[in-house]
């Protein structure tokens, strides 16, 4: 996965990799591993406020689900794992966003471990639940 640094007050162009898919050329005989990265905006957005933060999760929600299901265009094959591929596209944009509102928000329909598991920093004050 890979974003351009960004703070989260920056209201920039957040450029994060959601995910990985296979390119089945015609004249290659393997396969070669392509990433398919898509825009999120945080422009006109605020993360440090809760409202503004569920609608940036919504739009890393939206652009995960596109990577991994409609982003096979100019024969790339079809994920074979559409729910893993958008758990690691959507837990990779969570990462590279670094917001902790985003974070929570993540974290009311993830487990810890599955943060853990996308590199994803636990705020201070879940961690101590």
């Amino acid at each position: 996965m890979y974003a351009k640094t960004a703070l989260p007050s920056a209201r920039t162009l957040l450029n994060i990799a959601l995910a990985s898919m296979l390119f089945s050329g015609a004249l290659a005989a393997q396969e070669h591993k392509v990433t398919v990265a898509m825009p999120v905006s945080a422009q006109g957005l605020d993360l440090t406020r809760a409202t503004d933060a569920r609608a940036f999760y919504t739009r890393l929600e939206n652009a995960a689900w596109v990577a991994c299901t409609r982003g096979n265009r100019v024969d790339l094959e079809p994920v074979a794992d559409v729910k893993g591929c958008y758990e690691k596209a959507l837990g990779g944009a969570v990462r590279s966003a670094k917001a902790p509102l985003v974070t929570q928000i993540y974290l009311s329909s993830h487990t810890i471990e599955q943060a853990a598991t996308h590199g994803i920093e636990i705020p201070v004050q879940i961690a101590g639940r």
